[in-house]
């Protein structure tokens, strides 16, 4: 599944793009340990190994021809200049340049990735294309869950909101509306439902988290322990979902029961009950 633009599989050690921003992540998430147990010097060393990683990723990834990031390197250091949903889960680690997430997310909500019920992990007309393939172009709901965190990091609910109808049409057409591992990467039809994978796993753990994660990049939820308060940083609901209500949604001791309502494209929190010391607020950026 990680070849070239002309079909050629990557050989030699391979770097692939997502893998490099779950480092980042990483750098940057470990200070909040140092810190806490005194190693303020090896804080400030991650900061600057995160900063340095994002910057050469962009030098080495970036392409522009495609107005996306290189599936991977191959052992040369060669790029796989192949447009995958890799770049997706590249927006969740939250590594890339604002301007670039919205190349990459246009690029992922057009017909050669979204279909419809979802986005493929390999773009229609790349040389290894192929929907009904494991990798290749067939649609993996957490793959798409995690592309929907990542759109939302950047503030683009657009593409959530797309990703959360196309998967919620999928299910219904599953056995017990729930969604398998995988499914095939055929394009959506008139009174045709998905094509599904035979031997997908289902029900599959990461599968089942996906609506969700899918609910929490739709409604932007942010956990904030230092200062006891859950936010809504820009909430959006799909057109299909005119209420939730969140049970026992819970920060460190304390919980919380919420109901939002969708009103067009604004969303409304009623706060139904609350256990402990907690805030709630919504946080409008736009």
């Amino acid at each position: 599944a990680i070849f070239h633009a002309d079909g050629r599989l990557a050989e030699g050690h391979i770097a692939l793009a997502e893998v490099q921003g779950y480092v980042f992540a990483a750098k940057r998430l470990a200070p909040r340990g140092a810190r806490r147990l005194g190693f303020a010097k090896r804080a400030r060393e991650l900061e600057t190994d995160a900063e340095h990683l994002a910057w050469r990723f962009e030098e080495a990834f970036w392409c522009p021809a495609l107005g996306t990031y290189a599936l991977a390197l191959d052992g040369d250091k060669r790029r796989c200049e192949v447009r995958t949903s890799n770049a997706g889960q590249v927006l969740f680690s939250g590594m890339v340049r604002p301007d670039r997430a919205q190349l990459v997310a246009s690029d992922l909500m057009r017909p050669h990735f979204f279909t419809g019920w979802g986005i493929r992990t390999v773009a229609y007309g790349e040389a290894r294309y192929n929907p009904m393939s494991y990798h290749d172009g067939s649609i993996w709901p957490h793959d798409n869950a995690l592309i929907a965190l990542g759109l939302a990091r950047y503030g683009l609910k657009g593409g959530v909101e797309q990703i959360f109808k196309g998967l919620f049409d999928a299910a219904s057409y599953m056995d017990l509306r729930r969604l398998p591992e995988l499914f095939c990467g055929f394009r959506r039809e008139r009174r045709r439902g998905p094509v599904l994978y035979p031997v997908a796993c289902a029900p599959q753990a990461w599968a089942s988290a996906t609506p969700f994660t899918l609910l929490e990049a739709a409604l932007g939820l942010e956990f904030d322990t230092a200062r006891g308060e859950i936010r809504l940083r820009d909430p959006c609901l799909p057109e299909f979902l005119n209420d939730v209500v969140l049970r026992d949604l819970r920060l460190g001791a304390s919980s919380v029961d919420l109901r939002l309502r969708r009103h067009g494209d604004e969303v409304s929190l009623e706060v139904l009950r609350t256990r402990g010391q907690i805030q709630v607020s919504i946080v409008l950026t736009h």
